[in-house]
């Protein structure tokens, strides 16, 4: 007979995993803080206000978009501009623009969908994150990051599960050493959801591995799951948790993951005849190697381009 009290938690690891979240939630409630204190100020006033002020979609349209953009393979095409603000990193602070348009292509009973990462990156030293999980030892720089683009390949037709898979490439672009690898680097992708009536939940996936490149810098073996989940609110908000996480496998066991927790609130709107969609998130990397950053912040304006 199995002793029933040997498959109960601990109190020790029940009080543990508590005090782990209330540091996340303090953790979190702080960069936000600062974010309201410093920097973000205004983008935060200029997000509130404008969400609040400008006018709504008629019901139907509004949620059709919001459907659309919690897809990542939806046939909408975006123009979403990311800016990120990350803190507390022991090279300093960063702030980090991600051009990312989204052009979807019918093919017969399929879509193309592609999807491109233009990184535009002000940093203090060089910062390891998602998009530069090798970035060279220096100073202060500002310009253009290591361009990703990533193709998927969706059924126009699906059950219950909506999913996609292509290639993805990562090319050297950077104009400084500290805002790139150096290296060409390319794998699989892909992505998968559900959506239901009140939002959508899934995860995207992607493997990159170098394969030519500056000899003088370290390969490329890193891996991205990103998990989300969306839930809609009254007047198109919705509440949201985007997280990126991702393993340097190059890097040694207790440098090699980063894992972010939180998330935001977004809400799709027009001004004028132009459909907007608009998230501000707040995320705190409850793992990290040595030198990444503690917190970031993240704003999201997103251009939405529906079919007439």
């Amino acid at each position: 007979m199995i002793d029933d009290r040997a498959l109960r938690p601990s109190m020790e690891s029940i009080c543990s995993k508590s005090d782990n979240l209330i540091l996340t939630l303090q953790s979190l409630f702080n960069a936000i803080t600062t974010m309201i204190k410093h920097k973000f100020f205004t983008p935060f006033v200029a997000f509130i206000m404008i969400l609040l002020t400008v006018p709504e979609f008629a019901r139907a349209e509004g949620d059709d978009l919001r459907s659309a953009v919690q897809n990542p393979i939806s046939s909408l095409i975006s123009l979403p501009f990311r800016l990120t603000y990350d803190s507390g990193a022991s090279n300093g602070d960063g702030t980090i623009l991600n051009i990312q348009p989204v052009v979807p292509v019918n093919i017969g009973e399929w879509n193309l969908v592609n999807r491109a990462i233009i990184p535009v990156a002000n940093v203090d030293g060089a910062i390891p994150g998602p998009n530069n999980p090798n970035p060279k030892p220096g100073g202060s720089a500002s310009g253009l990051g290591d361009i990703n683009y990533s193709a998927y390949f969706s059924p126009v037709k699906y059950n219950k599960v909506i999913w996609g898979v292509g290639p993805s490439i990562n090319m050297p672009t950077a104009s400084e050493d500290q805002l790139g690898s150096g290296k060409w680097s390319a794998g699989i992708t892909g992505v998968a959801l559900s959506a239901q009536k009140w939002g959508s939940m899934g995860v995207l996936g992607r493997q990159l591995w170098s394969f030519a490149g500056d000899s003088d810098r370290g390969d490329v073996d890193q891996t991205l799951i990103q998990p989300f989940l969306n839930y809609n609110l009254e007047n198109s908000w919705f509440l949201i948790t985007d997280m990126s996480w991702t393993a340097n496998w190059e890097a040694d066991s207790n440098n090699r993951w980063t894992v972010p927790v939180g998330g935001g609130v977004g809400r799709v709107f027009k001004i004028g005849n132009q459909a907007i969609n608009s998230r501000l998130e707040a995320y705190h990397n409850a793992e990290k190697p040595e030198g990444a950053p503690d917190y970031n912040i993240t704003f999201t304006f997103q251009f939405l381009f529906p079919k007439k």
